[in-house]
């Protein structure tokens, strides 16, 4: 993508945009959702024989758990990346959250992950290890390592994570250790 000039409200323009997608996590949506609407069918239409309070519970937990899964799932059915003149910025899912913002001032280097999985960052979502650093995870495949000035590393699972690797190296400061390609 190329520069674009923009005003002072206006967000900066994106030199490399992408993004990772996992389909299968609305499978598992779909059975929050399932989840909701027994707890409501529950509310609604019920001859419970055990009384009022079993009954509160069944329908209390069906929704609570129906909902923690419907909105952890959507939250990372797909990760995007951005890259402006001024940082690299990770969004999750639907609403944009969680969101994560790194300066390139704060950028090291960036590295080509070729194969990164759930497993080794213990699922899926916004991980972190303290031996292997932070992570978004929302599928198996490529990745972008970010190595921050700090010691840290931010990897995001993105789709074409090599051009992304080359477009932020391009940003980096001329010299900077890391950004050599």
């Amino acid at each position: 993508m190329r520069d674009q000039p923009h005003g002072k409200d206006a967000a900066p323009s994106a030199i490399w945009h992408g993004r990772a997608t996992n389909r299968a996590q609305w499978l598992l949506a779909l059975a929050g959702a399932a989840c909701v609407a027994l707890g409501i069918e529950l509310a609604v239409d019920s001859d419970w024989a055990s009384g009022a309070a079993d009954l509160v519970i069944a329908v209390v937990g069906c929704i609570a758990a129906g909902l923690l899964v419907l909105f952890g799932t959507l939250a990372f059915v797909h990760v995007d990346l951005r890259l402006d003149k001024e940082s690299v910025e990770v969004r999750c899912g639907h609403m944009g959250v969680p969101r994560r913002r790194i300066p390139l001032t704060h950028v090291a280097g960036a590295d080509f992950a070729p194969n990164v999985t759930p497993r080794h960052w213990g699922g899926w979502g916004y991980r972190w290890r303290p031996e292997k650093g932070t992570a978004v995870v929302v599928r198996r495949g490529e990745g972008v390592v970010l190595r921050l000035w700090d010691g840290h590393t931010f990897t995001i699972t993105v789709d074409n994570a090599e051009s992304a690797v080359r477009a932020i190296r391009d940003r980096l400061r001329p010299g900077a250790p890391g950004a050599a390609h």
